[in-house]
């Protein structure tokens, strides 16, 4: 099993109507790529003292590195300027491959 996990900071101001963007738009879509069998959405606790807005990490899992391979080849690039479209400027976010041991 593969996770693709997408850590990002969003900006307090905008932080409810991204998440509810990511819960009822932006995920679903990526699940309908068929590429992942699960996701979870997880709010990071653990935040240094002079850190602010809202951190999550969404982790996809898949089953192997071929279909992490097809989302990011055929289906990230334009699921990602979505959302670079929808919040520029206002997030910060990184991309982490875990293989589940």
């Amino acid at each position: 099993m593969i996770i693709y996990n997408v850590t990002i900071n969003i900006e307090d101001q905008i932080h409810g109507d991204w998440l509810n963007w990511m819960k009822e738009v932006h995920i679903p879509d990526v699940m309908e790529t068929g590429c992942f069998i699960e996701h979870k959405i997880c709010k990071v606790l653990s935040v240094q003292h002079d850190e602010q807005g809202h951190t999550y990490a969404i982790q996809y899992t898949c089953e192997n590195e071929t279909q992490l391979n097809k989302y990011q080849e055929e289906f990230a690039p334009k699921l990602q300027k979505e959302h670079l479209n929808r919040y520029d400027g206002k997030f910060v976010a990184f991309r982490t491959i875990l293989k589940v041991v």
